[in-house]
């Protein structure tokens, strides 16, 4: 079951008021093909724990590991998975879409 947007916040207010490093991940363009609406939501923390989805398969990794860098360093990050770019196949974009996905450190 996928979270709601609601849940999927709400987590990020209270990982973050618990001290954990936290970086929020959210849909900001699709086109195409894409498994997930604009909107859609992923919360990350320093740990690797997360909640809530933006894409899936090797995307939501990429994902994921662009969160740590963006905890790391807090510097907010759009992201831009597509089958004209070269990592399409890496990432599991075969179906013809594309989505941007902005990352950004939750304080």
């Amino acid at each position: 079951m996928i979270s709601t947007d609601s849940d999927i916040l709400s987590t990020a207010e209270t990982w973050a008021k618990a001290g954990r490093s936290v970086a929020l991940a959210t849909v900001v363009e699709t086109w195409g093909s894409a498994p997930r609406p604009v909107g859609s939501h992923l919360v990350i923390d320093g740990e690797g724990n997360f909640l809530g989805s933006v894409s899936g398969g090797c995307v939501e990794g990429a994902v994921v590991e662009e969160a740590a860098e963006v905890i790391a360093d807090g510097r907010a990050r759009t992201l831009e998975f597509g089958v004209a770019d070269e990592t399409a196949w890496k990432v599991g974009l075969s179906c013809g879409g594309s989505i941007k996905v902005y990352v950004e450190k939750v304080s």
